[in-house]
């Protein structure tokens, strides 16, 4: 599958985008998407089950360690995971969600290991294929997104390995970054062909170089090598690169237009990475989408204080970072005081919920038809304020993270998991909710308790 001489571009995802056949375009319709997160390349919070088998001294703590652990075993264990994780059923129910693009992260040992690695190589491509096509089924487009490179971009466990950057980084820096390199020709001729122009509409580089450990001027000179290679190989569409945590007016005159015509920045906005915005109250949470990030996408949308063309491509309405494994195997929140990273700099020890007193994860965690109503009328507004903030001053859209997780308490993460629990719109395209109309509501008066 996904190499057939002939294919049919005629399907369109809902009635408020154009069929495959036509392009996309974005400076007038918004995107809206989720992120195939967890499938192709693990993330503990998303597949726990991975991870709870074992004991925390036994150091199986992402991909690269699971991978090594089970050795000959791993190819079945994943391949497994692969076939039944994501279906095509998941693209008949993104499209029924009234969603228009999937983002697909996918590793580089999709392609190949290098010298060493432990992963499973090259079987998870065939699967990245299988979903494109399934993709093009359902008419719903795709940003193909190189989620790890060699060498690792950011030190998390989504990345394969979690420890340290070495890409760009180090002695080694510039060997990692030009295997990286040689990754994006392969990859760009490949994506290049007749038969995805219109389907793999946006093509990411590399996802979330963290720009505060990295030099960001070495990290900039990479991406426009980057850019003239997969250019080079023929790729038409979309080229995409994550703001590396910078901020929005920083990225102002890098990449201007009519040196890199069709480049598009990434930028993740989350809540709860944040003990600033974690401590405030519900009803500021909204406010701060509203003012803050509508700010913010009126910054980065406009040429002369930022990049101009930008999406979202990672988002979610969790307001707590109290989900298992979230912060790592083993680490735990923010929110209740229990984050014990390694970096001391970085640990906080102290509860960072709203009045940082009775800081308990037992209601976030719940399954959610415990919620309260009130908290899910909270968390069905926090969407919404987010997914207009989005699209707002002429920004491109998003993508939600993520769609599909193992489990109730990762609700929350759950786009899927979320519009059955009542805290998602039913259709993305048909909100209730815009940063205009009524007003945020008094959630405490409504009988929230802060501390939920």
């Amino acid at each position: 599958m996904g190499l057939n001489s002939t294919w049919d571009n005629s399907a369109r995802a809902n009635v408020n985008v154009p069929p495959l056949t036509e392009a996309f375009n974005y400076t007038e319709t918004p995107m809206r998407g989720v992120n195939l997160g967890g499938w192709l390349i693990l993330e503990p919070f998303i597949t726990p089950s991975f991870f709870d088998i074992y004991n925390l001294s036994e150091g199986i703590v992402d991909e690269y360690t699971l991978s090594a652990h089970l050795g000959d075993n791993a190819k079945d264990t994943f391949e497994k995971h692969y076939m039944s994780f994501i279906t095509e059923q998941t693209f008949s129910d993104i499209r029924d969600a009234g969603l228009d693009h999937v983002r697909i992260p996918y590793p580089y040992w999709a392609v190949e290991n290098l010298e060493g690695d432990p992963y499973v190589e090259k079987v998870s491509w065939r699967y990245l294929l299988r979903a494109i096509e399934w993709a093009r089924k359902y008419g719903l487009r795709v940003n193909v997104d190189l989620h790890s490179v060699p060498g690792n971009a950011n030190g998390w466990n989504h990345s394969g390995h979690q420890g340290q950057v070495l890409w760009l980084n180090g002695t080694m820096g510039e060997y990692y970054g030009n295997l990286t390199l040689g990754y994006h020709e392969r990859l760009a001729a490949f994506f290049a062909q007749e038969r995805y122009k219109n389907l793999v509409t946006l093509y990411g580089l590399v996802n979330e170089p963290n720009m505060m450990v990295l030099d960001p001027p070495t990290v900039i000179n990479w991406t426009s090598t980057a850019y003239d290679i997969v250019r080079e190989k023929g790729y038409e569409g979309y080229i995409v690169f994550g703001d590396g945590f910078r901020g929005a007016p920083s990225w102002a005159g890098v990449f201007n237009q009519s040196r890199y015509p069709g480049m598009v920045l990434d930028i993740h906005q989350y809540m709860i990475f944040n003990q600033g915005l974690i401590a405030q109250s519900h009803s500021a949470k909204i406010n701060f989408v509203c003012q803050s990030w509508v700010s913010d996408m009126q910054i980065s949308s406009n040429p002369a204080t930022g990049h101009g063309p930008t999406i979202v491509g990672e988002w979610s309405q969790a307001d707590t970072d109290c989900l298992r494994y979230l912060n790592n195997v083993g680490v735990g929140s923010r929110w209740e005081g229990t984050f014990n990273v390694s970096d001391p700099s970085l640990q906080v020890l102290m509860p960072s919920c709203p009045g940082a007193t009775n800081c308990t994860c037992d209601l976030a965690n719940a399954p959610p038809e415990t919620y309260d109503d009130a908290y899910k009328e909270f968390l069905l507004m926090s969407a919404e304020s987010q997914m207009t903030a989005f699209e707002s001053n002429g920004g491109w859209g998003f993508m939600y993270w993520t769609w599909k997780t193992e489990t109730a308490d990762a609700t929350q993460w759950s786009y899927e998991r979320g519009m059955s629990a009542g805290i998602m719109p039913q259709l993305a395209y048909n909100r209730t909710y815009n940063c205009t109309n009524g007003g945020t509501p008094d959630f405490v008066a409504l009988g929230l308790l802060e501390t939920y």
